[in-house]
């Protein structure tokens, strides 16, 4: 199905009455296109093949529809992973399809997951640095990447670019850091014992509930 009529679909739903969300899970269902270019921004929906980051299909969808959904309940979703309604796993499921569904996981533990799992090892750092007298400030990066990889994030991201043959920049951008994060969790996955590995999420799991951030579901 084109993108165009998944958003024409979309539109006609919501103005016949459905739910907006029910309407969106069932237009993300639809979609088939795995990255998009739309008004110069590019979209990659699909990371590495096998994450599918649905929030940011959600994100294209509403801008064919500008008007149509509440503002708070568009930034509820994109945002903090908060759903208008509730809809279980298996109807999520259902909507948008089983290997949508597979995907959308791949990219919650893969990606989701493995930033939180950042995120929450930095502030172990940090906190420790703290409580040893080191009050400057200070990113404390290679330090978590050591923790959690055993290896520096620069040594990784070249190793990463060097496997992906892509280009060795002094920057990242958006696209790419998503696909570095995803190699990331299959590396963890590949180089941690089982132990660790089912440690570190709970980690960031518990993280993520902290921030209040759910993405549900899962």
């Amino acid at each position: 199905m084109k993108s165009t009529e998944v958003t024409g679909y979309f539109e006609n739903q919501i103005r016949s009455g459905k739910h907006w969300y029910i309407a969106l899970l069932e237009a993300v269902g639809l979609w088939t296109e795995a990255e998009e270019t739309l008004d110069d921004r590019q979209y990659r929906f699909l990371i590495a093949g096998e994450a599918f980051d649905w929030l940011l299909l959600a994100e294209r969808l509403y801008e064919s529809v500008d008007g149509l959904i509440p503002q708070n309940e568009k930034n509820a979703l994109i945002f903090h992973g908060r759903a208008p309604i509730d809809v279980s796993p298996g109807r999520f499921k259902e909507l948008i399809g089983n290997q949508k569904y597979r995907q959308y996981l791949n990219f919650f533990y893969g990606i989701i997951v493995e930033e939180a799992l950042i995120q929450a090892v930095r502030e172990e750092v940090r906190k420790e640095k703290w409580a040893a007298g080191f009050y400057e400030e200070a990113d404390y990066l290679d330090e978590t990447y050591r923790r959690i990889y055993r290896e520096t994030q620069m040594n990784l991201l070249q190793r990463f670019r060097k496997e992906c043959r892509h280009p060795q920049r002094l920057s990242i951008g958006l696209n790419e850091l998503k696909e570095f994060t995803y190699w990331l969790f299959k590396y963890r996955l590949a180089v941690c014992d089982k132990v660790k590995v089912a440690s570190d999420t709970r980690k960031a799991l518990e993280w993520l509930k902290s921030q209040g951030i759910i993405y549900l579901p899962v």
